[in-house]
């Protein structure tokens, strides 16, 4: 596992040379790519160009750019871009591939949505596959996100492994947050029985206190570490313990970090990483 920066994941806008430096003031070891800055970037440097670059920072992870929720003619559009994005990530050896999953429908009963997303998702990830990439897909369980919709659909880390189980492919997997599996309920046994192919990415936060799991609400989060409501030592130990071996990268939607200077935010948050890091020893 390694410490990894996205700095939209702590509310920021940064471009690749920006993450780059800002990675390295956080003392994080990776760092998260726009693929689509990199199919930029491509177009006047190479590979090894934008590798040096980097010096000793891995690469994280990328945001899937498929519209798979929306219509149809968007969607195919899309889909015929990806494997061109597909193959750069392969090439810049960029292998993580993440998108989320709504957790409710207005118009799609359970099942009906859950035959959608294979439908949408079966493509994609085949296309992944073909450039040697991973798939992951995020479930979203805070109980305040889905009072006032018509449908609930997967809110939990076992309704999210039978959707990449129907899916079909090998690459398919979690995109495990710790927010996400707090306010789900989850177990640090729930981890202990995961095999470690079935984690592409990692998210950790924490949650404010004094609040009821089912009124934790979506976008008031802490570092990670910071409170202690959420058990990062025994997420981050039961991680290690299956063998999973990807970027660990701090989420916490926190307005207070993101009304701070770019720079003192990404040093709060490795400070906080690198913390939590330490007591669990990692």
């Amino acid at each position: 596992m390694f410490k990894n920066l996205n700095p939209n994941a702590l509310g920021f806008q940064a471009s690749f040379h920006e993450t780059i430096d800002l990675a390295n003031l956080g003392g994080f070891e990776g760092m998260d790519i726009n693929i689509l800055e990199a199919r930029s970037l491509l177009k006047e440097s190479s590979v090894m160009d934008i590798k040096s670059l980097m010096g000793g920072l891995r690469l994280g992870g990328w945001a899937l750019p498929v519209d798979f929720r929306g219509g149809e003619e968007k969607y195919e559009g899309d889909l015929k871009n990806l494997p061109i994005l597909a193959k750069i990530a392969d090439e810049i050896g960029c292998y993580r591939a993440f998108t989320w999953i709504v957790p409710f429908s207005d118009s799609l009963p359970f099942n009906e949505n859950f035959e959608f997303h294979v439908r949408r998702l079966k493509p994609i990830a085949e296309i992944l596959e073909d450039y040697g990439c991973l798939l992951g897909l995020e479930f979203v369980a805070p109980k305040t996100l889905r009072v006032g919709h018509k449908y609930e659909f997967i809110c939990t880390m076992d309704g999210m492994l039978k959707l990449c189980d129907a899916i079909g492919t090998e690459n398919a997997g979690l995109l495990l947050d710790s927010w996400h599996w707090y306010t789900s309920h989850g177990t640090v046994e729930q981890i202990r029985g995961l095999r470690s192919r079935q984690i592409v990415y990692v998210h950790i936060n924490d949650a404010p206190q004094g609040i009821p799991v089912d009124e934790q609400r979506d976008n008031v989060r802490r570092l990670p570490g910071e409170t202690g409501v959420i058990d990062i030592v025994g997420f981050l130990r039961a991680l290690r313990d299956v063998g999973y071996d990807g970027p660990i990268t701090p989420e916490p939607f926190d307005e207070r970090l993101r009304s701070l200077p770019i720079r003192e935010a990404v040093r709060k948050s490795g400070e906080a990483v690198r913390r939590v890091w330490s007591l669990s020893g990692l």
